[in-house]
């Protein structure tokens, strides 16, 4: 695999959601009615309006203190729908500086829809308020979604009520990702695809200690031994850490060999309103036949 091999993932806007303009270490975006300013390093270049009107922006706190806190400029509800195809979900001013959902992650669910159907199974570990679990349940495959998050799991949940796909066949399950996924092995279960979107760090439900450098080799080991010969896709996406997507697609192509089918690996990105321009967001490797 070399810098060749290499390929750019772009997300563009839709109705609800759009990248409005970045620059000056900061990015301007629109959630539905609602326009938010932002934190992003990546933006070294200046932005194409400098007189950027918001309803909140997000002050992040010291190095020493971490976190940060959303300022808001204007009446901003706790949250407010939003919807993507036949998928409704709800937005809001996280402390996590997101809006509960990642529009960065479109094309990928647009490219893991393409491959399912009424007839398969697909898991989504770490798969938080559920927006992408959602996407790929409204092709009729049934869904197992896992988070360590109790508030997530049920923020999913609320998500499919408000989609009317609450009677889908979705197991909602508070678990940490890496024992579910050991666990599902030994239970000798297989999918046809699956997604992960691993954090730099965390814990599990029960104070489980996760480090994506420590643990990510054998949680994306454990991930392909529930593949098999019919199975159709494995998504990582990975954000905020240094690491080269160059590393994590030569890890999944050592563990998916056996398989054949195509690796892929690369950079995520976002495209700006205002001039066209890519926005980097994250890494992925994935694997498909």
């Amino acid at each position: 695999m070399s810098l060749a091999d290499l390929k750019t993932i772009v997300a563009e806007p839709w109705n609800d959601w759009g990248l409005v303009d970045s620059g000056n270490g900061r990015k301007l975006e629109r959630y539905g009615s609602v326009r938010v300013i932002r934190p992003e390093p990546q933006a070294m270049w200046l932005p194409s309006n400098e007189d950027w009107n918001s309803d909140a922006t997000f002050v992040p706190g010291s190095d020493e203190e971490g976190g940060g806190r959303w300022q808001k400029h204007g009446n901003v509800p706790a949250d407010w729908p939003l919807a993507r195809g036949n998928t409704r979900f709800h937005a809001s001013l996280t402390p996590f500086r997101h809006l509960a959902f990642f529009p960065d992650m479109t094309p990928q669910w647009d490219w893991m829809r393409e491959l399912l159907g009424p007839e398969t199974e697909a898991l989504n570990l770490f798969g938080y308020t559920g927006v992408g679990t959602l996407q790929l349940a409204d092709t009729g495959a049934r869904m197992v979604h896992v988070d360590a998050s109790k508030k997530s799991v049920e923020g999913a949940r609320r998500n499919a009520d408000l989609s009317g796909m609450s009677g889908h066949p979705i197991r909602w399950l508070v678990d940490d990702a890496a024992k579910f996924t050991a666990r599902e092995v030994r239970r000798g279960r297989r999918y046809d695809g699956i997604m992960l979107d691993p954090p730099k760090f965390g814990r599990g439900p029960e104070g489980e200690l996760w480090r994506l450098e420590e643990h990510l080799a054998p949680l994306l080991g454990d991930c392909v031994s529930l593949l098999d010969a019919d199975s159709r896709f494995l998504v990582l996406t990975v954000y905020a850490v240094r690491m080269s997507a160059l590393a994590i697609g030569e890890l999944m192509r050592q563990l998916t060999a056996h398989l054949g089918g195509t690796v892929e690996c690369g950079e995520m990105a976002v495209r700006e309103e205002a001039r066209g321009l890519l926005l980097p967001t994250a890494i992925f490797a994935r694997w498909s036949r």
